[in-house]
């Protein structure tokens, strides 16, 4: 068998087993069983001396692999904000790793630069952003934040007089960093890889969503980085965003937002209204592996001052093409090495068009209140405004709520996580999957109650 052959037969050996593994995962247990957990203890063994047959390896890699997968590409997995990944987006990222290019440059790959150009440009557009706001493809939301307030550090030093890039932080003047007492734990470490300090953050006060409550604010003084949310990740509740940028973007503060799954909304007519003035603030960051439903990973950090964004990440070299007409994308990341995250979040957007997005990110939250609806009638507590794709549920004391949901768990009908709310233990019910229908929730919320019903 020639080279050329060899290959075709392994890449089709691969994709028969991925389209199989897709085509079972809708009437899968969503948890693996027990066995095939214990089972993946077989890949563990010394590196042995000679290679293993190609087909071999993937045969070995998908009896053990596949049976131990959680089922987060099928459409009854709520226990985080996941998407399934759109079909289109699983085929474009096969492909695009087929061409395995090395997304640095313009003129050494010039088909996902231009990807990336044009994606990132379709986004800036869907969310009313400045139409010259620059953008950065990175792993997920957790170095998108990084990313923006890394640009962020960078303005507002200069504000100061310093020079943060060549002089660092020892002897720099303090900056102020507030963020929200639900602030999400990725922003801290961020925060903390920036070298602020994790502890230095203020905390401000939030209502009864989990939301910053702006008539609180402190008075801003000197260097200032504020840092909010658009979609808690418990409730999906919004920070207002825009009275915050009124309120301190006049004292030259920086107004940074975490949008991770919910800076989507911007881009469904029937929930823009909870971005109302979040496209004043000076940076913002996403996931495209959430509710755009690409394969993981791809988030993305957008900065209004794109030359402060280029200016934290760019890097030069001997060896590097630095001078070019085109958009390095490089020059506004934290990676030089890295694949062409773009490339799938164009085959989403050119995939579903303006109205095919928003038709699946408002379907997301139609199951939302289902759930909410089917549960409440159940006699269960509700305990979040259902605005969004997040739904907050009690079944009683912390205790017996921990006990349902760990049955839960391990029926395998549905997956939904644990979560402690503002003094509750919950379980949270993230619906984020394109593929999830009525009849996904209906079956799972026959699960929920029936389970929920036999648990003391």
């Amino acid at each position: 068998m020639s080279h050329d052959e060899t290959l075709r037969h392994l890449l089709e050996d691969a994709a028969k087993r991925g389209i199989d593994y897709r085509e079972q995962s809708v009437s899968l247990s969503v948890a693996p069983s027990p066995e095939a957990v214990e089972n993946v203890q077989r890949f563990i063994e010394p590196l042995p001396n000679d290679g293993t047959a190609d087909l071999d390896v993937l045969a070995q890699l998908d009896e053990i692999g596949t049976p131990a997968a959680v089922g987060m590409t099928g459409p009854r997995f709520f226990g985080f904000v996941i998407g399934g990944s759109l079909p289109v987006t699983l085929a474009s990222n096969w492909l695009a790793a087929a061409w395995d290019q090395n997304d640095v440059m313009y003129e050494v790959t010039p088909a996902t630069a231009t990807l990336e150009q044009v994606a990132m440009e379709w986004m800036i557009d869907l969310f009313g952003l400045p139409a010259d706001t620059g953008a950065a493809f990175v792993t997920g939301a957790t170095i998108a934040n990084f990313s923006a307030l890394a640009a962020a550090r960078n303005r507002v030093y200069a504000g100061v007089g310093w020079n943060v890039e060549a002089d660092g932080l020892i002897g720099a003047p303090p900056i102020s960093i507030l963020v929200g007492e639900e602030v999400h734990p990725t922003v801290i470490k961020g925060i903390g890889l920036l070298g602020f300090g994790r502890n230095r953050v203020q905390r401000l006060a939030v209502d009864g969503q989990g939301c910053i409550d702006a008539t609180r604010l402190p008075r801003i003084e000197g260097p200032t980085i504020v840092c909010t949310q658009a979609g808690n990740l418990n409730t999906g509740g919004f920070d207002p965003v825009g009275d915050i940028c009124d309120a301190v973007k006049a004292r030259g503060a920086w107004v940074h937002v975490d949008g991770a799954f919910g800076l989507w909304a911007a881009a469904s007519p029937d929930l823009a209204h909870l971005c109302n003035g979040l496209q004043a603030a000076d940076s913002w960051a996403t996931d495209a592996h959430k509710w755009l439903n690409v394969p993981y990973d791809c988030g993305i950090a957008f900065v209004r001052d794109a030359p402060a964004l280029k200016a934290a990440m760019s890097i030069t070299a001997d060896y590097l093409i630095t001078e070019t007409r085109n958009r390095n994308p490089s020059d506004y990341t934290p990676e030089l090495s890295r694949r062409a995250r773009g490339v799938d979040v164009w085959t989403a957007l050119k995939s579903l068009g303006r109205s095919g997005l928003a038709e699946m990110l408002n379907r997301c939250c139609s199951n939302a209140r289902r759930f909410a609806d089917g549960l409440a009638k159940a006699g269960f507590e509700i305990l979040n405004d259902v605005n969004l794709n997040q739904v907050l549920v009690s079944f009683g004391d912390d205790s017996r709520t921990r006990r349902i949901i760990e049955a839960i768990q391990a029926d395998g009908t549905c997956w939904c996580g644990v979560t402690v709310w503002q003094g509750h233990t919950a379980m949270r019910i993230s619906v984020s999957n394109w593929s999830t229908t009525f009849d996904d929730v209906d079956v799972s919320l026959e699960a929920i109650v029936r389970i929920a019903s036999e648990t003391q």
